[in-house]
């Protein structure tokens, strides 16, 4: 590799890494996910997500499939924010049988049947029940169905495991 290109790489790199709020540096010994929201992007807290989570090296991540709204019986509400709720309840089971909280919760995507505007407000209410101010990279899918005809939302996790 040529003396040029190796100083294009490097300064490639300084320059990413110096346009990083300094609070973004992840302690590597330190096993808790660092949130960040860069100053120079749309504030996402006051929806229920974080721009971008790291996750230390060295860490050991788990992946939670999509939890509905479905009750221990099987049964679904069909009330949209009644499944929410429920999927979150189900997620913090899916939660506590891995011996993990909230707060090691790294990136979630939902899945919502005709979303709308409308729902936000119930998806936002329930992130931050679940998750206070340490909030997760979050990523919301529209779609036309999910698994089962009656589902109206589902919610993955991808969760760092101390």
């Amino acid at each position: 590799m040529s003396r040029k290109i190796k100083h294009l790489l490097v300064g490639g790199l300084i320059t990413m890494t110096m346009s990083l709020p300094t609070a973004t540096t992840a302690n590597e010994s330190d096993l808790r996910l660092t949130i960040v929201n860069p100053e120079n992007l749309y504030d996402p807290t006051p929806n229920g997500y974080s721009t971008a989570v790291i996750v230390p090296a060295g860490a050991r991540v788990a992946y939670i499939s999509g939890q509905g709204g479905q009750d221990a019986t099987g049964s679904l509400s069909p009330d949209f924010s009644v499944q929410v709720k429920q999927a979150y309840a189900n997620l913090r089971s899916a939660l506590d049988a891995l011996g993990a909280k909230p707060d090691q919760v790294a990136k979630l995507t939902v899945y919502v049947v005709d979303h709308d505007m409308s729902k936000l407000g119930v998806l936002t209410e329930s992130v931050k029940a679940m998750f206070g101010n340490t909030l997760p990279a979050q990523t919301l899918i529209p779609v036309p169905k999910l698994a089962v005809d009656p589902m109206l939302f589902e919610v993955e996790a991808v969760v760092l495991l101390k």
